[in-house]
């Protein structure tokens, strides 16, 4: 299988790099990995409601362009659907049971994801109701990528 993590905004903190390089080092023995990276736009304090928008939308344009019609698309959302870690293992592995080969998940920038990017989503996932920094989410998510593969595979994990 292919994971495509598609990410708002580039790592700037090392620990958040080293992080990031040890899950994928670890997930390389489970599937084919990818991150890529689109240039985030600059938010003003105070934006309006209006330039929000666009900037969600300019982001959504690059975000898109990465976005195959093979692929199977889960948007990292505050209002998704909350998994536990074996739901979302079996849920991985159902898509792949299902001949999905390549699954991509989707993190915003700071103001969230754009209509668009948000009408192509196959399924909206939450990992909480609060807010986390972008950058940290990638760890997160591939930390409960690389956990959900270990549950599939039947190997110790920590509860």
């Amino acid at each position: 299988m292919k994971i495509t993590v598609i990410a708002v905004g580039k790592i700037k903190e090392k620990y958040l790099k080293d992080a990031l390089a040890e899950y994928s080092k670890r997930l390389s023995r489970y599937c084919k990995l990818e991150i890529i990276e689109v240039a985030d736009e600059k938010t003003p304090d105070q934006a309006s409601k209006a330039a929000e928008d666009l900037i969600r939308a300019k982001e959504g344009e690059r975000i898109l362009k990465h976005i195959r019609d093979d692929m199977y698309v889960i948007t990292l959302e505050i209002e998704g659907k909350m998994l536990t870690s074996e739901e979302f293992a079996d849920k991985i592995e159902t898509l792949g049971v299902q001949g999905k080969s390549s699954i991509a998940f989707v993190i915003g920038g700071s103001i969230g994801l754009g209509k668009e990017v948000l009408k192509r989503s196959d399924f909206a996932l939450s990992f909480s109701k609060m807010t986390f920094p972008h950058q940290l989410m990638r760890v997160v998510l591939l930390e409960q990528v690389y956990r959900g593969y270990r549950i599939m595979n039947g190997e110790p994990y920590h509860k």
